[in-house]
């Protein structure tokens, strides 16, 4: 039997975790990872409680929705929520960090920042996760990496 990559298996994670986003224009899913244990996951969407896109619209301003926090803010925040140290850690998101997120993420002590799809990779972010020495690196999901024909009965 042929064993997924680690990195093909936490991606895999991050897309499972984008089919619950809220938000109508993006669909993001951010996991975070410890020493190949999940520590956390994120999906963009509204803050609990408060009304959801799906529900009322985006609520756009200057072409960004406001409503939602980022998945990557999400899986943070969580962390920060149950008292989960980040410090050396690494993410995987569906989609290349926006700029806020990318200075979340350095300041919460993530090191290195797997994600699948390019999407509106702002300079100063690639330049701000060089100067800190943050890996980045692209990471694809294979199509066919969850293949239901695979698992035994």
């Amino acid at each position: 039997m042929d064993r997924i990559s680690w990195d093909q298996y936490f991606m895999a994670q991050s897309h499972l975790l984008a089919m619950r986003s809220t938000c109508t224009r993006l669909t993001v899913g951010a996991t975070i990872v410890r020493d190949k244990r999940i520590i956390a996951g994120g999906y963009n969407g509204s803050i609990a409680g408060s009304p959801h896109c799906i529900d009322e619209g985006c609520y756009v301003i200057d072409n960004h929705c406001i409503r939602t926090i980022h998945a990557e803010m999400n899986a943070l925040l969580q962390c920060a929520k149950f008292g989960v140290p980040t410090a050396d850690a690494e993410i995987y998101v569906t989609h290349f960090p926006c700029l806020q997120c990318c200075k979340a993420l350095i300041q919460a002590g993530i090191k290195a920042v797997y994600y699948a799809q390019d999407y509106k990779n702002h300079p100063y972010a690639i330049e701000l996760f060089k100067n800190a020495g943050v890996k980045v690196e692209h990471v694809e999901l294979h199509e066919k990496v969850i293949d239901l024909s695979k698992i035994s009965q």
